[in-house]
């Protein structure tokens, strides 16, 4: 197993542990993790309102986007995903809808290449 695999169980086994230890699990469906990981974005998104990008505290940043990987990652937990595995899966669906000689410098959808 490389590292970054492992890197990423023993950030997954943490993560589950640290809600285990709190008897967490119990609110933990599959909504409700969904519901907190969107509102974590929204918070991140509210550390860039009525701010220039590079005006942004980093620290914050930090903070939330912590926030949304932890959910994301208990997702993937609930529902026995293998992160890298869709990570890689996803990249792979991604290159077959933009291909670089189309998508390359452009930032339209796939359906308007």
């Amino acid at each position: 197993m490389n590292s970054s695999n492992s890197d990423i169980k023993e950030i997954m086994q943490q993560i589950v542990q640290f809600t285990q230890d709190r008897d967490w699990d119990q609110f933990h469906n599959g909504k409700d993790l969904a519901l907190a990981l969107s509102i974590e974005a929204s918070e991140l998104n509210e550390v860039f309102l009525w701010k220039q990008p590079e005006d942004v505290n980093v620290d914050k940043i930090k903070e939330e986007l912590a926030d949304i990987l932890n959910y994301a990652f208990l997702i993937a937990d609930k529902y026995n995903l293998d992160i890298k595995e869709i990570i890689l899966s996803k990249l792979a669906q991604n290159a077959v809808k933009y291909p670089i000689d189309k998508s390359r410098g452009n930032a339209k959808k796939y359906t308007e290449l």
